[in-house]
This record gives C-alpha cells, sequence and structure tokens, in this order.
C-alpha cells in the first residue's frame, strides 16, 4: 500500500507505506491512452493491465463499462474522461485506490476482483468545474505538477468541461499594447497573483501590484500544458472572451467612446466597461480572441461574465450604475435609479448587451459557445427578474449559450424562475466553497434528493450538464467526492453502499462502527448546504474567532448542524484511531473533524468573556479568556500536520518569486493579505479565512486578545467603549501583519492524537453539559456500533 500526499512537493506529504510484492513496482511504462497514463500516475506499472477502449457515444451522454477478473481490468468507455472515470469507479469499489486533496491511498490486490458494470451512462452531457475565484483563492502559485496532478483528479472523476482561466495576461498585455496602453499604465492596471480573477472580472484594478513580465511569461508556458493535456483527454475547457472592462488609460484614449465608469466594488476605485454596442467593442473582442487562438488554439467554449456582481447600465447616463450597491444575500442591489428606468428601456438595453456579446465571440468562432456565470440572477435578484433575465438572454441563439447557474446551494429555484434560462443551454450546479474557507459542511441528502429532483423535472428544458463551482479547494473533498459520483452513476445509488465503498478506498477497511461514526457525523456536519456563520453582523469568517472582533457577538446563535452528534462521532474515531494506525487519512480527517468541533467551542468561550466583562464579573471572564488563548493555541498546533498552514501558503508565494527580494515581498504580501484584510472598504476582511497553523495563535488570537483588553479596560473603568476607534487600530495592526514577509516553517505535532485528547479534556473540564453529554454519548456509541448504518459491499469481491 502507498499513501501520497495530494501536492508531492508539499511540506505536509504523508509517508509511504510499502506491504510486500502486493505494491505496484515504479518500472515506467508507456501509456497506450492519455486515461490509462492518468491511472498510471495513480497506481502505477499496474495500469498496463487495464485495457482501454474508446468506443461510439451512440445516443446520449458518455458512458463506460467495465469488466474485470484475474490479471486485467477491461474498460470500454465513449471519451477518455469516461474510461478515467470507469477506471477510478472500479478502483474505489475494489478498495484499491482513493485521490483527494489530502492524499492518495493505494493498496492493489494481488489479482483484480471479478467484476461487471453493464453500461453506465451518465444523466449529463457535460460535468463542470472550478469557478473564476478559484484562481486567486486556491491556485495562483501552482506549478505545472501541481496542475497535472488536479487534471489527473478531473478525468478521474469523469469531469469534462473545467474553467481554464490560467495565461490570460500574456494576451491582454499584446492586446492593449495594439490599442497603445503604455506597459506603465499596464502595470498600474493588472492587479496583484492573488487577485487577478476579480481584476479580470471588472470588479478591482491595480490592487496589490506588480504582476510583473516574469509572472505573465510563465503563466502563458504554464497554460499551454494545461490545455494540451485538458484537449488530451478530450476535455472541453472554457476559455476567457473580452467582456467589456478596460485599462483606464484605454477610457481615457478614446474620449469618444461609449465606456461607463462603472461602481465602486466593495470600496475599491471604480472601473470602466465599454459599451458592447460601441462599435469599438467588437474591435477590441474580436482582436483578444485572435491573438488568444494564435497562442492557446481554439476552443468550444468561451466565458465572458460582464456584470459579475456589477449591474449593467440601463440608463443612458450611467447613473444607475454609480447608484448600485452589492451586499450579500438580504439587501442586493439597492438600484434605485435602475428602477427608476422604464422597463421597455431596461429590457431593450438588455437584449442588446447580450446579443453584442454573443456575437464578438461568433464573428471569430461562429460554431463556438458563450458561456456565463449564472450566480448574478440569484445574488442580484432584485435587478434580475425573470423579465430582465429573458430580455438579456433573448437574442442569443440557444444553441450558442450556455448559462452556469452555479449557486443551487445558495440561491435556489432560479432557474425555474427564469422559465430555465429561456431554452438556453445551462448547467446546475453548486458553488459550496467561499473564499477557500474550510469549516466542515455539505448536505447529502440535499444533493441527492435534489439531482433526483431536477432529473425528473420536465421544466429542466435545455439542461445540458452539471457541475461543481469552489471558490476555492483543499477541503471537504468528500462531498465533491460524492457528487460528481451522483454526476455519473446517478442519484438512485444506495448511500449507505457508496459510503462504504468510499471508506474501504479511503481508509483500508470500513465495518459497522466505522459507519455508525459517520452517521453521526453526518448528523453533526453534513446537513448543511451552506455556512451561513461565515457571513454575519457584517463581518466575513468561518467562525467567531475568525472575525474582526466585536462585543455584539454575545447576540450570535447560528451554528449550523448538531455540535453534540459531531463530538459523538469524534469520541467514536477515537475509541477505534488505534485500528487505523495504517490509514494516514484516518488520522487527517480525525483531526479535521476535531478542529471544526473545537473551533465552535472556541467561539462559545469568546461569546462567555464578553459575557462575564459585561457583566462586571472580570476574574470569570480573565479565567476563560485564559483557558481560551490555550484552547486556540493548541488548535494551532493540531493543525501543524494539516495539508495547508500560512507557512505553506505564503512559501508557495515567495518560491513563485524567485531570487527576487522585492518581489518576494510583494507576493507574500498578496497572500498574506488574502487571507486576512483581502481590500477595499474592509467589508471583505476575512472573507478567505483559514483554519490554519499560523492563523488560529498568530492572526485571530492575537486580534481578539488586543480587542479583549481594550474593551476589559472600558467596561473596568466604566466609560463608554469606544468600538470605532478599536476598530481602526485592529485594522492599522492587520495592516501590519499582512506586510510581514517573514518566511515561516511549519511545525507538525509530534503526537497529534494525543494532544487532541488534551484539548477535549480541557473543553469538558469547564462546561458540565458537555460532561453529561460525554456520559449519555457513550450509550449512544454502543447502541450506534450494534445498529446505524449496515455496512454493504456489492458489486466487488471482498
Amino acid at each position: 500500500m502507498t499513501c501520497s500526499l495530494f501536492c508531492s512537493s508539499s511540506p505536509a506529504r504523508l509517508f509511504a507505506v510499502v506491504l510486500g510484492a502486493l505494491l505496484a513496482t515504479p518500472v515506467p511504462v508507456l501509456a497506450a491512452s492519455p486515461a490509462q497514463a492518468v491511472v498510471q500516475r495513480l497506481i502505477g506499472a499496474r495500469a498496463a493491465q487495464f485495457d482501454m477502449t474508446v468506443a461510439p457515444r451512440g445516443d446520449g451522454a458518455d458512458w463506460y463499462r467495465i469488466d474485470a477478473g484475474g490479471d486485467t481490468v477491461r474498460i470500454a468507455g465513449s471519451s477518455q474522461v469516461a474510461l478515467a472515470r470507469g477506471a477510478y469507479a472500479y478502483l474505489g469499489q475494489a478498495g484499491a485506490a482513493s485521490m483527494s486533496w489530502e492524499g492518495d491511498r493505494v493498496a492493489l490486490p494481488a489479482q483484480w476482483p471479478a467484476y461487471s458494470s453493464g453500461q453506465v451512462r451518465t444523466p449529463f452531457a457535460h460535468r463542470a468545474y472550478l469557478n473564476t475565484c478559484t484562481y486567486g483563492y486556491t491556485t495562483p502559485f501552482w506549478d505545472w505538477p501541481r496542475w497535472q496532478r488536479e487534471i489527473d483528479w478531473m478525468a478521474l472523476h469523469g469531469i469534462d468541461m473545467p474553467l481554464a482561466m490560467e495565461g490570460q495576461e500574456a494576451i491582454w498585455q499584446a492586446l492593449w499594447r495594439q490599442f497603445d496602453v503604455s506597459d506603465d499604465a499596464l502595470a498600474e492596471y493588472f492587479s496583484g497573483p492573488a487577485f487577478t480573477p476579480w481584476q479580470r472580472m471588472g470588479n478591482i484594478e491595480g490592487y496589490r501590484a506588480p504582476l510583473p513580465q516574469h509572472w505573465i511569461d510563465s503563466k502563458r508556458v504554464l497554460q499551454k500544458q494545461i490545455l494540451t493535456r485538458m484537449r488530451e483527454l478530450g476535455m472541453q475547457p472554457v476559455l476567457p472572451a473580452f467582456a467589456g472592462y478596460v485599462p483606464r488609460a484605454f477610457a481615457q484614449a478614446h474620449p469618444h467612446a461609449r465606456i461607463y465608469r462603472m461602481r465602486a466594488w466593495e470600496g475599491f476605485h471604480e472601473t470602466y466597461w465599454l459599451d458592447p454596442r460601441d462599435p469599438l467593442f467588437a474591435k477590441v473582442a474580436r482582436r483578444f480572441l485572435e491573438l488568444y487562438t494564435q497562442t492557446y488554439g481554439a476552443g468550444e467554449f468561451y466565458l465572458a461574465d460582464a456584470f459579475n456582481e456589477m449591474l449593467p447600465p440601463v440608463a443612458d447616463d450611467g447613473s444607475d450604475v454609480a447608484a448600485a450597491k452589492y451586499g450579500d444575500s438580504i439587501a442586493n442591489s439597492d438600484a434605485a435609479r435602475a428602477k427608476a428606468v422604464p422597463p421597455a428601456q431596461r429590457d431593450a438595453r438588455l437584449a442588446e448587451y447580450g446579443q453584442a456579446l454573443y456575437r464578438s465571440i461568433a464573428q471569430v468562432n461562429p460554431k463556438a459557445t458563450w458561456v456565463m456565470q449564472g450566480w448574478l440572477f440569484g445574488a442580484d435578484r432584485e435587478f434580475w427578474q425573470a423579465q430582465a433575465i429573458a430580455a438579456f438572454l433573448g437574442k442569443v441563439p440557444d444553441a450558442r449559450l450556455m448559462v452556469l447557474d452555479i449557486g443551487n446551494d445558495r440561491y435556489p429555484g432560479t432557474w425555474k424562475a427564469s422559465q430555465a434560462f429561456d431554452n438556453k443551454q445551462w448547467i446546475y450546479g453548486y458553488v459550496h466553497n467561499y473564499g477557500a474557507s474550510n469549516p466542515l459542511y455539505g448536505d447529502f441528502a440535499f444533493y441527492r434528493q435534489d439531482l433526483q429532483a431536477l432529473l425528473a423535472d420536465p421544466g429542466k428544458r435545455n439542461l445540458r450538464g452539471f457541475g461543481v463551482f469552489p471558490e476555492g479547494l483543499h477541503s471537504n473533498s468528500v462531498i465533491y467526492e460524492y457528487l460528481y459520483a451522483l454526476a455519473w452513476e446517478g442519484p438512485q445509488q444506495s448511500w449507505s453502499q457508496w459510503l462504504t465503498h468510499y471508506l474501504r478506498a479511503r481508509y483500508g477497511r470500513s465495518d459497522a462502527a466505522l459507519l455508525g461514526a459517520w452517521a453521526d457525523l453526518e448528523a453533526g456536519i453534513y446537513q448543511t448546504r451552506y455556512w451561513s456563520p461565515r457571513w454575519w453582523n457584517k463581518r466575513a469568517g468561518a467562525y467567531l474567532l475568525f472575525k474582526r472582533p466585536t462585543a455584539d457577538i454575545v447576540d450570535f446563535d447560528d451554528r449550523p448542524g448538531d455540535p453534540q452528534r459531531l463530538r459523538r462521532a469524534i469520541d467514536a474515531l477515537l475509541q477505534q484511531a488505534n485500528r487505523y494506525a495504517d490509514a494516514p487519512l484516518y488520522r487527517y480527517d480525525l483531526i479535521e473533524d476535531a478542529r471544526h468541533y473545537l473551533s465552535l467551542q472556541a467561539d462559545r468561550q469568546l461569546q462567555t468573556v464578553v459575557q462575564a466583562y459585561n457583566a462586571g464579573d472580570f476574574a470569570r471572564g480573565d479565567a476563560q479568556l485564559a483557558r481560551t488563548t490555550q484552547l486556540v493555541r493548541g488548535l494551532d498546533a493540531l493543525v501543524g500536520g494539516q495539508h495547508d498552514t500560512l507557512a505553506d501558503w505564503t512559501g508557495q508565494a515567495a518560491a513563485a518569486a524567485g531570487h527576487d527580494a522585492g518581489l518576494r515581498r510583494a507576493y507574500v504580501g498578496n497572500a498574506r493579505a488574502q487571507v486576512s484584510v483581502w481590500g477595499g472598504d474592509g467589508n471583505l476582511a476575512d472573507y478567505a479565512s483559514k483554519a490554519w497553523q499560523g492563523m488560529y495563535a498568530d492572526f485571530y488570537l492575537q486580534r481578539w486578545t488586543r480587542f479583549l483588553s481594550a474593551y476589559r479596560a472600558a467596561r473596568k473603568a466604566g466609560t463608554p467603549f469606544d468600538a470605532v476607534a478599536v476598530d481602526h487600530q485592529l485594522a492599522a495592526w492587520e495592516r501590519q501583519w499582512s506586510a510581514q514577509d517573514e518566511m515561516l516553517k511549519r511545525q507538525p505535532p509530534r503526537e497529534p492524537l494525543r494532544l487532541l485528547h488534551t484539548l477535549l479534556a480541557q473543553v469538558d473540564a469547564h462546561d458540565p453539559k458537555q460532561r453529561a453529554s460525554q456520559d449519555h454519548g457513550r450509550d449512544a456509541r454502543q447502541e450506534s456500533a450494534s445498529g446505524g448504518v449496515q455496512s454493504t459491499t456489492q458489486g466487488v469481491a471482498q
């Protein structure tokens, strides 16, 4: 058996374990197909025993068929991606291999178990993946080996339509130079590496620059590698197109063009948008696609998001744009002036915008499809009502537009309200992750039932696919494993059967006790489709501990899930830990479960501190703050062996800068700013909060300690607490923290499970309710181990 970390270059590499002759020999073999090469990179030389054949697709979407036994696994499929999916499905059912962000497990049997799948056909023509924001929150410092690994993961999960957004800046640079924008002006336009997605979408420009030539050139090389591999596998990557946003220097050089100064997004300065009806728009769009095609080749799908969290100008003077504001799920668009525009004028303008955006792509590639994210239709639903959506899409041919309806776990029903996007092609999906923040959540039952209802709904009209569109990666990997299993093997499959196979592939075994613990895990954290605490009281952050401090936390009472069931699961998993000593991913997942639980406990403790100070009981508040400090420092140590730490994130940024000290400071500043202050007027601070070593103790705890010291002093003196002044002081400290460029080192705990026992005991010692629940939990675990979810292993011989 081998168990390797997802990224082989990561300092958190999980050690390799060799168990006898069953391990595939490390002798390289020549793969017969791209799909077989993917399998080979996962399991080694025994991929040669996989006989893979591409067969006609026939009527319908992709399919695969498995016939295995003895020395051979025969897989037929309609595409390279279908073959890779079939291979991974078989390896998972056999308990032989698992691949995830946290690590891989490979334990190949001497003989392949006998199995015949029959034809397995996905109900979806396309399986999409990634979000434009992923290229800022997760991938900005990735190299080719890391990208190759992710593309392998995509193929094994049957994905054929990933967003491919790298390498754009080389094209934008060449384009704007041809339109006489100087290099000095471009230096003020391009944003830094961790913030390029929002510059591309027209939300910001020139933030956290520079973006040096070396970066632009290296990303061009990287994108060529990415697209070559995706195309070898038969994927149809979604490529960028011109959506209208232009540098300020371009706007100044074209005073007679119809260019709007768009609203200031989240406190950044305004950006500039060229009206698609202006003749200059078609000229710029054509040249961009010509340059892109010359560099990277033509594509089938092109993404152009003109209004990502931005309202379209529908008033003649653009004043409606200046009045627009973007909030969250309640306020959203305050477009008073847009409302004043007569609906007929608004709809005519929107129809012209949509038609011009489509034509700007079709003029270069008539067979291409314009792709747009449908997030705006849910997030800005006050403006984008059914009539406005129909107008915007109405003049585009049905077969030449694809709407990515990404937000069904946040804004359900958007597709129904719009009559399935006016019969345009569309893909149904979920965002799930925001800002690469990493609380544990998801909702297995919801996903299963939701997709069943979708596929049975006659109103879905021109539905073409399913996708998952996370803003960030590297957490809750079980959710993504399950969602793409649903997309391929269908929502009709048994949940307990899927879970049994998943656990066997990931840990090497599965039994009633483990399944009982997972029943508690599902009840404790995996019945939550959206982590609502991430945005509360105008403060972002996954937990209260991660938010900008405020005394108002005493009013917070939004904790999705069931912490008691989660604690029962953790205790049960701890009891079984010795049986899984040879399964590093078991320990990894246990620590993830525990750090989520302990973070919630830290939140409760912070509330207790503030309540005590409010009551004038400073001794009790001080004692609780000391316990909270101990817990948070312990958490910081506990997660030092997990996949990501602040040291890894900033280390990747520093490595991307090479030997240029000034550039290293800039890149590390990008990395630190994104996970802390973000930028703008402060509303985005902690949006990308992280449960990482280096963040718990050195950022979140330090910030709360400073706040509580000031708050205690005011309460003790009986003077009004100046929350505004303290907030300004904290903001200044945050900026200083984000400007540090010290090279950190991760510090994995020597005995993580012993540390975990200690932290749980510390929490229990001062929580009578928790002690009582633990007594009750022991009885419940005995019942769960004898009953609970039944272990079912079907299809593959044990």
